[in-house]
This record gives structure tokens, C-alpha cells and sequence, in this order.
């Protein structure tokens, strides 16, 4: 039985919220004072992103567990359902980024509750703002747009190969994605490739009492909306102008 657009908010609420709450917790265990993986490294931040995604598709199995706008762009160009009986219309699309929204902000919550003495224990306030959400190492708005219309437009048409279903999509294969464009492509500007994954966590910190935690960054803020938006509609619009790929 297809789900109710009820049913498609809460699970993709819930999926996204699951994302981002191990996704942002493996970078708080990696970058905050006093954890048990303190200076993991890049490739424990990348296979923990990667676990994450692989947790949070089957929470949102039911929605077809896009847990990124981007995503949902990607499937609304190339001419795709959203998932098993939901069609791609204006009204499914706003449930799907709203919850994915919600989601993204939830997740970070969470994680802060998880991490709270750590984020009190650290001092560097961009130690912090990282936990949440992604920012350049060199900053160059043009440029950091373009690597996160890379990384996302990899991900997108990917995932569409993968197939149109949870069962044919599998986690295993979308995790492993994650990673390898966490390792390949995440070294510019920290790899968001999904608005959610960072709008909604920069709100979070924006929003938490956290001491010393410096400004949000919304300067850089709109580079991790827009790069992953152009990525997945051009994801979306190469997957439905060449039938070979479907």
C-alpha cells in the first residue's frame, strides 16, 4: 500500500533526523574536546557519514528515503516517482523538503544533547560551528559552489542508477557512496551534498546555548544550499535526457 503524505513526512523526519544525528555525532567525536575518538581523522568523519546515510535510509524506507532536497530534486527532473505510489507533484515536494528540514535540525539537536559536557569543554568556538555544518577550506564562493555541485550531482545520478525503489537502491551501496565522495571530493569544502545535512544543523547551532560558540557562518551558509540544488537538478536532468542510464 503506497504511504500517505503523512506517512512521507514522519519517515522522512525521522530518517534525516537519524542522519544527522550520527553524522554530526561522529564529527563531534572526532573534533571535541575529551572524546573517546578524539583526532580521528578525515576517513572516521567520511565512514561515519557513510554510516549514517546507511542508518538513516532504512529508518526512511517507507518514504523512499531521499533524506536530501537535492535528492528530491534530482528524482522530480528526471521524471521519477518519489517512491512506490507517491507521485512527484507540488504538494508531495514541500512535505518531502519540510520534513527533511525538520530532520536535519532535530538530528543536531540531539547530538548536541548526546555531546553536551564536550561542547562545554571546548574552547574553539569553529570547532563547534564544524559539528553542525560544513564550511571551505579555502574560501572562494564560485569555486566551493562548483565542488558542491560535483560531489552532489555524483551523488544524485548515482543514486537514480542505483534504482527507484528503497529495495533496489540498498543502503550498503549508498553508504559506500558517501564515502568515497567524502574521501574523493570532501576535501575543498567539507562535502555537504544535501542543504538539510547543513541548513538545518546551522539553525540548530544558531538557536542552542552553547558557550563560545561564535557566529554560524551565515555568510557561507547559502554555498551549501545552492551547490547541492544545481548538482541534483543537473543529476536529474542527465538521467532523463539519456535513456541509456535508465
Amino acid at each position: 500500500m503506497a504511504p500517505s503524505l503523512a506517512d512521507v513526512f514522519l519517515s522522512e523526519v525521522l530518517g534525516t533526523a537519524t542522519l544527522t544525528l550520527l553524522g554530526c555525532g561522529v564529527v563531534a567525536n572526532a573534533l571535541l574536546a575529551r572524546t573517546k575518538g578524539f583526532a580521528g581523522g578525515p576517513l572516521f568523519i567520511n565512514f561515519g557519514w557513510g554510516l549514517a546515510v546507511f542508518a538513516g535510509v532504512y529508518v526512511a524506507y517507507a518514504s523512499g528515503a531521499h533524506l536530501n532536497p537535492a535528492v528530491t530534486i534530482g528524482l522530480l527532473v528526471s521524471g521519477s516517482d518519489y517512491a512506490p505510489g507517491v507521485e512527484a507533484t507540488l504538494g508531495s515536494t514541500l512535505v518531502y523538503f519540510s520534513a527533511e528540514m525538520i530532520g536535519g535540525f532535530l538530528g543536531a539537536v540531539v547530538c548536541w544533547l548526546a555531546y553536551k559536557k564536550h561542547f562545554d569543554a571546548t574552547e574553539d568556538g569553529s570547532l563547534k560551528l564544524a559539528v553542525f555544518s560544513t564550511g571551505p577550506e579555502i574560501r572562494s564562493y564560485p569555486w566551493n559552489v562548483l565542488t558542491e555541485v560535483i560531489a552532489t550531482f555524483v551523488l544524485v545520478l548515482v543514486i537514480l542508477l542505483f534504482g527507484r525503489t528503497p529495495a533496489a537502491l540498498g543502503a550498503i551501496p549508498v553508504a559506500l557512496l558517501v564515502v568515497g565522495i567524502g574521501a574523493s571530493l570532501g576535501g575543498p569544502t567539507g562535502y555537504a551534498i544535501n542543504p538539510a545535512r547543513d541548513l538545518g544543523p546551522r539553525i540548530a547551532h544558531a538557536l542552542l546555548p552553547i558557550p563560545g560558540k561564535g557566529g554560524s557562518d551565515w555568510a557561507y551558509a547559502w554555498v551549501p544550499v545552492v551547490g547541492p540544488v544545481i548538482g541534483g537538478a543537473l543529476a536529474g536532468v542527465v538521467f532523463y535526457a539519456f535513456p541509456v542510464l535508465s
